[in-house]
């Protein structure tokens, strides 16, 4: 499968996260969800890297690949903190598509940290995107 079809099956996955992480939210801390649920992707990672026979390159790595994985770690960890505990507080509904916009965040700082150019067809992208999750969050 090329990144087309793996991408696709994120946006299903990320919305079947959006609707069982509300459900599993209800009655519990959203820090303690974020936690156990972190702990489940841990596992689950895990074990498909081991299945799949690459855990060994793990020695591999530079200390550069350590940093910038580590630090997306920690960027994962806050966004999944915040986004739980807008789940508790809010109408998925309305959270799902505003934590969507981490698009257009991308866009705007892909440029300046990693090099990639913002053209007038992906800031167009990236105002359609922002319009429609202002309006899926406004929506009643």
């Amino acid at each position: 499968m090329g990144w087309l079809a793996w991408s696709l099956l994120s946006a299903v996955f990320a919305a079947l996260t959006a609707i069982l992480a509300k459900k599993g939210v209800a009655h519990i801390d959203p820090n303690l969800a974020t936690a156990i649920r972190t702990s489940v992707v841990m596992v689950m990672a895990w074990a498909i890297a081991l299945a799949v026979g690459r855990a060994h390159t793990i020695r591999t790595l530079e200390g550069r690949d350590w940093w910038f994985l580590a630090a997306s770690g920690v960027a994962t960890g806050l966004s999944w903190l915040c986004y739980f505990r807008a789940l508790a507080l809010g109408p998925v509904s309305k959270v799902a598509p505003l934590d969507k916009l981490s698009v257009v965040f991308v866009l705007i700082l892909a440029w300046p940290l990693i090099g990639e150019r913002l053209t007038w067809t992906k800031g167009f992208g990236g105002l359609l995107l922002t319009a429609g999750a202002i309006v899926l969050a406004l929506a009643k």
